[in-house]
């Protein structure tokens, strides 16, 4: 694009560079070449300098400060000889001056240099751009295999939470109702939706020490006595054992809640007795799940307790066997609490929810 005032400086420029296989367009001042230059979107600009309304200075200090045109280069062509002027050029952003009378050599090897310099910027834009959709691209089948993985580990670990009770016909509707309640007890009790979605996939494995009790204790048809009763909270550090070591968040949750969930805030839980805050809060969010549940659930020792029988002994144990203050959210939600357990039973297949995004799975009751 040939900016200038003069249409004889115009046609002579053009006259030059058209034989040389250029296409050359021209503006006859500075707001002409404004209002065209993002339709033309020329390779090259030849400013003049001195022109009405805005001087070449002022159009190339907006034309520098638009982004889209920022790496158009600029030539300055002028009869000035003042070197504060070339100095005031360069400030706003020129590339490059030729001084009037024009030479025809020095003008076709400054147009060919310059414009090799906006081939080459043109490339690597060109080439970021396409770099960044690649990565993008890339990214989004790593995110994909990731979630798929992510899903398959979550499944078997779900199947082998149920192996662990495969005895108790009603074990995969209690591993999902305890599971969403924990989580929407952990959502209620302000924990991030990291932790709470952990506590969701964390809790069904609670119960996984199991496997290693023989079934003549996890199926006895009545109360255990001393001994099967030391050989039954041998399942919590079996849990833990299982799941120990492992580098994934949910799995190094899970080891924490098979440890703890059958601790009591008064210090008389297993295995190891702790005491109050000493137990880990998705321990103490457990334990109220579970024991709801179970106690709402047939088991070979027992029929299912009606709902306000069971309300009533986990209130009597607030701060003796639960945490005062998970006991009070689970008041508080009671509503919410038997939804999930009634959707839980009517499930015919549970399946644990492999939402990875949000907590959907605990509010689609």
């Amino acid at each position: 694009m040939v900016v200038d005032d003069e249409i004889l400086n115009r046609k002579l420029i053009e006259a030059m560079l058209k034989p040389q296989g250029y296409e050359v367009t021209t503006a006859v001042d500075g707001e002409d070449c404004l209002v065209r230059v993002e339709e033309v979107m020329p390779d090259l600009i030849l400013m003049d300098i001195m022109m009405p309304n805005l001087n070449g200075f002022e159009v190339v200090t907006r034309l520098k400060t638009n982004e889209k045109l920022a790496l158009i280069p600029i030539v300055m062509v002028t009869a000035l000889q003042d070197v504060g002027d070339r100095v005031k050029a360069l400030e706003v952003g020129a590339d490059d001056f030729l001084t009037k009378p024009v030479d025809r050599m020095e003008l076709r090897a400054r147009v060919r240099s310059l414009l090799k310099v906006k081939a080459y910027n043109d490339h690597m834009v060109n080439y970021r751009q396409e770099l960044e959709t690649e990565v993008a691209k890339q990214t989004l089948v790593i995110a994909e295999a990731h979630a798929k993985l992510r899903d398959a580990s979550l499944e078997t670990i779900f199947r082998l939470a149920r192996a662990a009770e495969y005895k108790d016909e009603d074990t995969g509707n209690h591993i999902i109702s305890m599971s969403r309640i924990s989580a929407y007890l952990a959502e209620r009790l302000g924990l991030n939706s990291v932790v709470v979605e952990r506590i969701l996939y964390a809790s069904p494995m609670h119960d996984i020490g199991k496997i290693g009790i023989p079934d003549r204790i996890l199926t006895k048809n009545g109360p255990l006595n001393d001994e099967e009763w030391a050989i039954m909270r041998m399942h919590t550090i079996f849990g833990g054992q299982i799941l120990e070591g492992s580098d994934i968040g949910f799995l190094r949750l899970g080891e924490v809640i098979a440890l703890t969930h059958h601790e009591k805030w008064d210090g008389s839980g297993y295995p190891r007795g702790l005491v109050g805050a000493k137990i880990p809060m998705a321990g103490r969010i457990v334990a109220v799940a579970d024991v709801f549940d179970a106690l709402m659930s047939k088991r070979p020792y027992k029929p299912p307790l009606t709902m306000e029988q069971t309300v009533d002994i986990i209130r009597a144990g607030r701060g003796t066997h639960f945490d005062p203050e998970v006991v009070d959210i689970f008041m508080a939600s009671l509503a919410e609490v038997n939804k999930f357990w009634q959707t839980a039973q009517a499930e015919q297949h549970p399946v644990l929810e492999k939402s990875s995004h949000n907590l959907d799975a605990i509010h689609a009751i």
